[in-house]
Parts: C-alpha cells; sequence; structure tokens
C-alpha cells in the first residue's frame, strides 16, 4: 500500500486538509531519521491519534503546520517522536530469558563480584520499567537476605529510554499487584512492598538503578562495557540496517562472554555475526577474543 493510497481510502474522523499523505510522509522521514521508527503507510491513522494532541496543544492549526513546528524545534520534536513510540511491555515477559539469566549468567556474576570485580547491566528500551524491575528481582534472588547482602556489591544497572513518560513511571517503581502476578512469588515477596491493589518495588532494589533519556540512534556516554544487554522488541520497529547497525554497536558494549539479550520475533544478522555466538533462543554471548 502507498501513502497514497492509504489516504485514498479514508482516515475516519479526519478533516480534509487538516492530515494528509505529505504529513504522514515528513512525519514518517523525521521518525526514521530521529529515531529509526520505519511508519508504514498502514500506520497514517496511527500517527493521526498519537500527534493529534500535540498538534491542537501547540496551537497549531494543521499537522502540515506542526510538522514545520517540529522541524524547527528540537524540544517539541522529542515530544513528538516519544508519542510516536510504542510502549507495550510487561513483568517476566519473555520468561525463558530470565530463566537463563538465573540459571547460566547469575552465577558467573556472582562469582566475578567475589573476586572483587563489578557487574554493569544496561536494560535498552526499558520502556514503564516492567522488564529492568523483573531483570533486578532476578538478580538479587529470592532469598532476601542474601539479596541484600549482594546489593551492597559493586552493581549497576542502566535502564534507558527515548520515551520521557515511560521512565516516568519506570522510575516511580509503583504497579498493579495484578500486574506483577508472572514474577514469581518469591521473588514478588522479597522486592516487592504490598499497598493496597498496588506494590512498589523494594527500596534495596531501586537503589541498584539508573534512569536515563537515550536514543539508541545517538551518542552513549557511557564509558565502561556491560556484562548483560538486554534490548527486547524495541528493534522491531527498525529496518533491517538500523538493526544491524546497533546490534553491531551493543556488541562492542560488551565484555567478552557477556549476554545480549533480543525480542522473540528478532535476530542478530550483518556484522555482530562475527562477535556475537548463539546461546539459546534469541540469547546471544560475546565470543572470547
Amino acid at each position: 500500500m502507498s501513502v497514497h493510497s492509504a489516504f485514498d481510502m479514508s482516515l475516519p474522523g479526519v478533516s480534509p486538509g487538516v492530515y494528509d499523505a505529505a504529513d504522514f510522509q515528513a512525519v514518517s522521514e523525521i521518525a526514521h531519521r530521529e529515531a529509526g521508527i520505519v511508519l508504514p503507510p498502514g500506520k497514517a491513522m496511527l500517527v493521526y491519534s498519537r500527534l493529534a494532541p500535540l498538534v491542537r496543544d501547540s496551537g497549531c492549526q494543521t499537522f502540515g503546520a506542526y510538522v514545520l513546528r517540529i522541524r524547527e524545534d528540537a524540544a517539541e520534536r522529542t515530544k513528538a517522536i516519544c508519542a510516536l513510540t510504542t510502549n507495550h511491555t510487561f513483568f517476566y515477559r519473555e520468561a525463558h530469558h530470565f530463566e537463563h539469566f538465573a540459571q547460566e549468567v547469575r552465577p558467573h556474576l556472582i562469582e566475578k563480584l567475589d573476586r572483587g570485580g563489578k557487574v554493569r547491566i544496561w536494560s535498552a528500551g526499558c520502556s514503564s520499567g516492567e522488564e529492568v524491575w523483573s531483570l533486578v528481582m532476578t538478580l538479587l534472588g529470592a532469598d532476601r537476605s542474601e539479596g541484600l547482602k549482594l546489593a551492597r556489591r559493586d552493581i549497576r544497572v542502566l535502564a534507558s529510554d527515548i520515551a520521557t513518560h515511560a521512565i516516568t513511571k519506570a522510575q516511580a517503581a509503583r504497579y498493579r499487584q495484578e500486574d506483577l502476578k508472572p514474577v514469581p512469588e518469591p521473588l514478588r515477596r522479597a522486592w516487592t512492598v504490598p499497598d493496597g491493589q498496588d506494590a512498589t518495588i523494594a527500596p534495596e532494589a531501586q537503589a541498584l538503578l539508573r534512569f536515563r533519556h537515550l536514543n539508541l540512534l545517538g551518542d552513549w556516554p557511557m564509558a565502561g562495557a556491560f556484562d548483560v544487554i538486554f534490548c527486547r522488541n524495541v528493534m522491531i520497529y527498525f529496518d533491517n540496517p538500523t538493526k544491524e547497525r546497533l546490534v553491531a554497536r551493543f556488541a562492542e558494549k560488551l565484555v567478552r562472554g557477556g549476554h545480549l539479550y533480543i525480542g522473540h520475533s528478532e535476530r542478530v544478522t550483518g556484522p555482530a555475526l562475527e562477535e556475537l555466538a548463539n546461546m539459546g533462543p534469541t540469547i546471544y554471548s560475546r565470543r572470547a577474543a
């Protein structure tokens, strides 16, 4: 389907002259350039629904005027990109990743800490926090007393996302108890604090995290390498060249033997295959030198 044919089919509720194929094309180009997001013609209505509130709030009368605004105004452009991102996630999503981490990776990280080393983990595209809190709880383990000892070691977890509103929710670390049910009960009991129908992630677990607004296509200010990187269901919105460049950068940011976890429908292709060995479904490890 072409952009024009998508609009020829008519978009329900959209006034003529307010939003047209040229506006959609311009937004698509900006989203791809700024954040790697690919918006096929079938997403025309999604773009309208996500951006219409911003168009109104900006005082612009049409999408065409708003496109001119975001081309010139970096702050408004960031708001538009955030609105176009999809932040669907849930606790313990793709449970086999957390099981692999607990059984195969965590013991080695504890050994590293026992030798006086440091552990660094990155949740890239952390969204509203369910992934990274699942990961932190899994790292600390079901034994709270042992987990508290572990939390005092040299562990740091970075959680980053391009969507500032998602980071705000993740930082609050407060969720409905119903939403936490996929997490194994021993982990929930050890690392969440119930409060009515909600629960908050325990402060000892929160202390391990640092949240950052970060565009994965931009510069990465982190100087060191990571033992583990989770970047799941983020690259599905990118075209193949963008995916390959991003995965190659992830590989470079892993310590030798470090692990990369990606989404169930994502695959490692391109130059990164020389650095990453497949260790299981959508699990990769950086090869030894």
